[in-house]
């Protein structure tokens, strides 16, 4: 019997590409998928940073990567530029899309590496459009890797039966836990997506993706939580992370953090898909930034408007859960305490601290 297909978001290679050809990146839009698939075409540096912005690319290391790629645009515009001029086209750049989306830390670890590669193959005359393609494709391909691992590694703690709160779309390692959990380890399980205010990931992304999976899901408006714990109707709640310091908080989808309180109160174990681990330049939570985005998108939705003319509205993109409300970090080298990553290896050995569940 032939293997599942496993869903669209599983493979980041499948939502966004390089067209070395025409010099334009390729991008699904998130905002309109499941309901409709379609790609934008970015052909500049303005319409990838657009992209990354408007949320047309959503997710730690899928923006990352459109920013890559963004980068390989620059240095095809100004391939007959000189030296200098190229290099101060790809270091404007960089400042621009490193400023689009400030709380992930893919987005500034990428553009780090980029920086140190562009400046590599400007002085040995390289190809720079070829070697920031060549660059950034590997590091789809290795973060694929990564987020099968993570995924596969958080199945281990599901027990057949277990009934999953998760808030936003917790990317590809979601959709491979739950492929293992349910189709390869036959486990009966069942998820909980909120539905994730004001662009609905949990009602859209999660639930879709989930679905297609086979997990019986059953969706929850973000004020459901609450009562749902109080009636004992989950076993864990598990999110993603768009960044982890190195105390062990990690800042994710705003309002992760009041259901982890609630997963404290009513002792629920709160799982985070930590993917590559921590962020060695975040020491503590205190430390990530967070994004503030215009507060017209809480006043509409789905492109419509919602709330009267004349009033104001907040809209913190994220908040940070503090590491005494997380019960494990999960990532692909393995299961452990948030205590843990100020250790973290990522080079490939295990971390010292031999904290390590």
């Amino acid at each position: 019997m032939a293997a599942m297909k496993l869903p669209l978001l599983t493979q980041r290679g499948a939502t966004l590409r390089y067209d070395r050809d025409q010099g334009i990146v390729f991008v699904l839009d998130r905002r309109l998928y499941p309901h409709e698939t379609q790609f934008v075409a970015c052909p500049d540096l303005e319409a990838v940073a657009m992209a990354i912005t408007t949320m047309i690319v959503q997710g730690g290391p899928p923006l990352a990567y459109v920013a890559g790629y963004g980068l390989a645009l620059v240095a095809r515009q100004k391939r007959q530029a000189t030296v200098a001029q190229q290099r101060e086209a790809l270091t404007q750049a960089t400042a621009k899309l490193r400023q689009t989306r400030p709380t992930a830390d893919d987005l500034a670890n990428l553009l780090a590496a980029a920086e140190t590669l562009f400046e590599t193959a400007l002085r040995n005359g390289e190809d720079l459009e070829q070697t920031l393609v060549t660059f950034v494709d590997a590091q789809v391909a290795e973060g694929d890797r990564v987020a099968e691992a993570c995924g596969r590694n958080a199945a281990t703690l599901l027990p057949d039966g277990a009934n999953i709160l998760t808030h936003c779309f917790a990317g590809a390692a979601l959709n491979w836990m739950l492929y293992t959990a349910f189709v390869e380890q036959k486990k009966q399980i069942q998820l909980y997506p909120n539905e994730t205010r004001p662009y609905l990931q949990g009602a859209r992304l999660t639930a879709h993706q989930a679905h297609e999976i086979g997990v019986k899901v059953t969706l929850l408006t973000d004020n459901m939580a609450g009562f749902c714990f109080s009636r004992g109707m989950f076993t864990h709640y598990i999110t993603a992370a768009d960044r982890i310091a190195l105390d062990g908080s990690i800042a994710n989808k705003v309002g992760t953090y009041q259901y982890a309180v609630l997963a404290a109160r009513h002792n629920v174990p709160f799982y985070v898909l930590g993917y590559d681990g921590p962020d060695f330049k975040t020491l503590t939570g205190a430390d990530i930034p967070i994004e503030e985005r215009d507060p017209e998108e809480v006043l509409s939705l789905a492109g419509k408007r919602i709330a009267p003319q004349g009033i104001d509205a907040y809209y913190p993109a994220f908040d940070v859960t503090p590491p005494e409300l997380i019960s494990k970090i999960i990532t692909e080298k393995g299961i452990f305490l948030p205590s843990a990553m100020a250790t973290y290896d990522k080079t490939g050995s295990l971390p010292v601290s031999q904290q390590k569940l």
